[in-house]
C-alpha cells in the first residue's frame, strides 16, 4: 500500500465535510456515504495484504516529536470497523433527520447542510484517529470528535438535549483533560510523543490515562453520563457514539499497553475485577430500563466490561479486546438502527412497556435486531473469537482458576440472556394492534450491509486475515 495514497484517501471524508453542504440532502448523503465506503474498501485491501507503513508530514521539537501517521492490522481492524459503521450510518441519516428536522419543524435543507458537515467531521476524527502516530495528534482528533457529537446532541437531540449534551461535554472533556495531561507527562518523560519513540510510561501518566479512559469507556461509577447522551442523541449520533466512539477508549489504552504493560500487569487482579463488576452491574441494569435506547446505553457499559477483561490477560486477551470492539461496533450500531427505525415508524415509540409484538409488523427491522444482538452474544458472529480468546487469555495468564472463569463465563451468558429478553419483549409476544408502516429501505438495508459481513467474519480468508494480523502486531507481547 503506498502510503501517500492512503493519506488522500483518509483526507477523503474530511474534503466531503466541505463539500456535502454545498449539495441538497440526497446528494450530500451520497457523497457521504462514498467518502466512507473508499477508505473501507481501502482498508480492507491493507488488512488482506498485512500492510505495515508510516508517512512522517511533520518534525516538531521535543517533546513533540515526529507527526505521522502508521498503518499495522490493530489500526486496520479498528479503521475497517469505523468506515464501514460511517458508511452505512451516513445512509440512515437520509430518511432519518429528515424525519427529525420536520419533528422539530426546521428547515430540512438548511438543517441537513449542518448536520452533514458535523457528521462528516464526528466520523473522519475517528477514523484518523486509530492512524494517528503521534499521541498529541491522537488527542487532537479525540478532541474534534468530542465536539462535533456534543453540537449533533445539542442541535438536534431529545428530551432535555442542551441539558443532556453539556453532561456529555463535561464528562468527555474531563476524560479527556485527565488523557491529555498524561499524555504531557510521557512527552517530557521521553522527550518525544511520537508513538513509534517512547520507551517507557510512567506511574503518574498510566494513572491519568487510565483514569480519562475509564471515564470515557465508561466503566462502573464514571458510567451516569453515557446512558443519557445514548438515549438523548438523534439516533445516526447514538449509532456511531455508542459502538465506536466510547470502544476507542479501549484503543487508546491498548496503545498505551504495546509502548509500555506494566501497569496493567501490576494491577491486574483489581482491574480484572472491576471489569467483571462493569459488566454485571449493567448487564442487570438492562433488565430495568423501559427505554430502548436507554437500555442499549447499559448495554454498551456492560460490553465495555469485555474490553477491560480482555486488557489484562495478556497477548490472547489483547486479541480478544480488538475482536470484542469489532463485535460491539457491529451489534450496536445496528440496534441503535433498529431503535431509530422503530422511532421513525410509530412516532417516537421508545418505550417497551408499548411494544410487543413488532415483528408481525416491521419484520425487516425485528430481523436485523437478531443479528444486532447475536454480535453482543458472540454468537454465530464475529464476537466468538472475542470470547474465546478471552477464555483463552485466562487461563494463560492465571491458570485454570475456575473463580475467574466461572466470572467471565456468566458475563458471556448474561449478554445473551439480556439480548434475547430485549428482542423477545420487543418483537415478538402478543403484537399490539399497530399499523404496518412502509419503511424506508435505507432504514433497515444499511443493518444488513453491516451484518452480512459481521457474519462473514468468521469463515476464512476473512477469519483468518484478521486474526494472524493481530497476532503479529502483538507476537512480542508476553501474557
Amino acid at each position: 500500500m503506498n502510503p501517500f495514497l492512503f493519506f488522500g484517501i483518509l483526507l477523503i471524508p474530511f474534503i466531503a465535510g466541505f463539500i456535502g453542504p454545498l449539495l441538497n440532502p440526497k446528494r450530500a448523503t451520497v457523497l457521504s456515504f462514498i467518502s466512507f465506503i473508499i477508505p473501507f474498501v481501502t482498508i480492507v485491501y491493507a488488512l488482506i495484504g498485512q500492510s505495515f507503513f508510516g508517512l512522517r508530514f511533520a518534525r516538531l521539537p521535543e517533546p513533540l516529536g515526529d507527526f505521522y501517521i502508521f498503518s499495522d492490522s490493530i489500526s486496520s481492524a479498528f479503521g475497517m470497523v469505523v468506515a464501514l459503521i460511517s458508511a452505512m450510518v451516513a445512509l440512515y441519516s437520509y430518511p432519518y433527520m429528515k424525519h427529525r428536522f420536520e419533528e422539530m419543524n426546521l428547515n430540512v435543507k438548511k438543517e441537513f447542510r449542518k448536520y452533514v458537515f458535523l457528521y462528516q467531521f464526528y466520523a473522519a476524527s475517528m477514523l484518523w484517529l486509530v492512524y494517528s502516530g503521534n499521541l498529541i495528534l491522537l488527542f487532537i482528533f479525540l478532541e474534534i470528535s468530542l465536539v462535533s457529537s456534543f453540537l449533533l446532541i445539542f442541535m438536534y437531540g431529545y428530551g432535555n438535549r442542551r441539558w443532556v449534551a453539556m453532561l456529555y461535554f463535561i464528562w468527555t472533556h474531563v476524560a479527556g483533560a485527565l488523557t491529555f495531561v498524561g499524555f504531557l507527562v510521557i512527552g517530557f518523560e521521553n522527550s518525544t510523543l511520537a508513538i513509534k519513540d517512547i520507551a517507557s510510561v510512567g506511574y503518574i501518566a498510566w494513572l491519568l490515562i487510565f483514569i480519562g479512559m475509564i471515564v470515557k469507556l465508561p466503566g462502573l461509577g464514571p458510567h451516569i453520563w453515557l446512558p443519557w447522551a445514548h438515549a438523548e442523541a438523534p439516533t445516526p449520533v447514538s449509532a456511531l457514539l455508542s459502538p465506536l466512539t466510547v470502544g476507542l477508549a479501549g484503543y487508546v489504552l491498548l496503545r498505551i499497553y504495546l509502548i509500555d504493560s506494566w501497569f496493567i500487569e501490576a494491577y491486574r487482579i483489581p482491574i480484572f475485577a472491576y471489569a467483571i463488576l462493569t459488566s454485571v452491574y449493567a448487564g442487570f441494569s438492562v433488565f430495568r430500563q423501559t427505554d430502548y435506547k436507554r437500555l442499549l446505553a447499559y448495554s454498551t457499559v456492560s460490553q465495555m466490561g469485555y474490553m477491560l477483561i480482555g486488557l489484562t490477560v495478556g497477548t490472547f486477551g489483547l486479541m480478544g479486546l480488538v475482536i470484542q470492539y469489532i463485535s460491539h461496533a457491529f451489534g450496536k450500531s445496528i440496534l441503535f438502527m433498529t431503535a431509530g427505525g422503530i422511532i421513525a415508524s410509530y412516532h417516537g415509540l421508545r418505550d417497551l412497556q408499548k411494544m410487543g409484538g413488532l415483528h408481525e409488523y416491521i419484520p425487516t427491522i425485528s430481523n436485523a435486531a437478531l443479528v444486532g444482538f447475536m454480535n453482543l452474544g458472540g454468537i454465530l458472529t464475529v464476537g466468538m473469537f472475542g470470547e474465546f480468546f478471552i477464555l483463552k487469555g485466562i487461563v494463560d495468564v492465571f491458570g485454570f482458576n475456575l473463580w475467574m472463569i466461572f466470572a467471565v463465563v456468566f458475563v458471556f451468558i448474561l449478554s445473551g440472556w439480556y439480548s434475547f429478553y430485549t428482542l423477545k419483549n420487543i418483537f415478538y409476544g402478543t403484537p399490539k394492534g399497530m399499523e404496518r408502516p412502509k419503511i424506508n429501505r435505507l432504514l433497515d438495508t444499511p443493518l444488513y450491509a453491516i451484518g452480512i459481513i459481521s457474519i462473514a467474519f468468521i469463515f476464512p480468508p476473512l477469519a483468518t486475515i484478521l486474526l494472524q494480523g493481530i497476532k503479529i502486531v502483538l507476537g512480542g507481547v508476553v501474557p
